[in-house]
């Protein structure tokens, strides 16, 4: 289990430093701003939807690396999915970080699994610190305001 964690560390810290889509894409259709006020952690998502498909996806922000890897994450797995892929995305991923039962293997009702899931897995330890699990989500909660067009900042509060 120690070299899974140290696996999972380095993923994170990967990302939290060398984030992936981390810009405005040049074509831009809706973006939302999101804020955690209990750490400062800010991010903003910008999405160009098509036809009900997310055809490119970015971020800015600043905060700590699990939100930063999280944001840069859930961009690498967001490119190419369909708006209602991304609900069953987003519920399971909430489930994986907030709940002590989420399975990992793939047996949560949704439509999203598999290969991207897996990818994502290694933010789950975050449900064992209250507090980090608001800087896993909070791209994944602006990320559904911006598909809803909510111009209202999201606020982990």
């Amino acid at each position: 289990m120690s070299a899974l964690r140290e696996l999972y560390q380095e993923v994170i810290l990967d990302h939290g430093k060398t984030p992936r889509n981390f810009g405005k894409p040049e074509h831009v259709t809706s973006e939302s701003n999101g804020h955690n006020p209990l750490c400062g952690d800010t991010v903003t998502i910008y999405l160009e939807v098509k036809e009900g498909i997310v055809e490119d996806v970015g971020f800015e922000g600043r905060g700590c690396a699990i939100s930063i890897a999280s944001a840069s994450m859930m961009t690498e797995v967001l490119r190419g999915k369909s708006v209602k892929e991304i609900g069953a995305m987003f519920k399971r991923f909430h489930h994986l970080v907030t709940d002590d039962d989420a399975d990992t293997e793939g047996g949560f009702a949704g439509d999203f699994g598999g290969e991207d899931f897996e990818k994502l897995t290694v933010l789950s330890g975050v449900k064992e610190f209250p507090m980090r699990v608001k800087c896993a989500t909070l791209a994944w909660h602006t990320m559904q305001a911006a598909l809803k067009g909510d111009d209202q900042e999201v606020s982990t509060e």
